[in-house]
């Protein structure tokens, strides 16, 4: 139960965060949850609610496999991110933003590249410190 409360908070943590890295890395119309959104034709509060069930799944499966500490976080957080982005690709040609002009290509876009790497790296280490070898 801890791994999936730790991956909802370290979710939830990604996504209050979004706004800051994406006006850091100046792709500020980009977000996981629109991205989210886009994909499963849901509203805002639908596609943070997938968000966090993500989030919560990727906890649970963190914690039962026996993993823990910021640095494994990471590193299993940037694995899945790696794994994920060739799908990309599809979103370029099924996402209501990309379909109507309102995002560039995204599959070769280094901004939201650097975008995934940092939320990413934000959500494991979240996750890692929350379940971390000395609780």
């Amino acid at each position: 139960m801890r791994g999936t409360a730790a991956g909802i908070v370290a979710a939830g943590v990604w996504a209050a965060a979004e706004p800051a890295v994406g006006h850091a890395l100046r792709v500020p119309w980009y977000s996981d949850r629109r991205l989210l959104g886009g994909l499963f034709r849901v509203g805002p509060a639908r596609a943070l609610g997938i968000h966090l069930a993500n989030g919560a799944l990727f906890g649970l499966a963190f914690e039962r496999l026996g993993f823990r500490g910021p640095l494994t976080g990471v590193l299993l957080a940037q694995s899945e991110s790696l794994a994920l982005w060739p799908a990309m690709a599809v979103a370029d040609r099924v996402h209501e933003d990309r379909r109507c002009g309102s995002w560039p290509p995204l599959a070769r876009n280094p901004r939201v590249f650097a975008y995934e790497v940092a939320v990413h790296a934000l959500f494991g280490a979240t996750l890692g410190m929350l379940l971390s070898r000395g609780d």
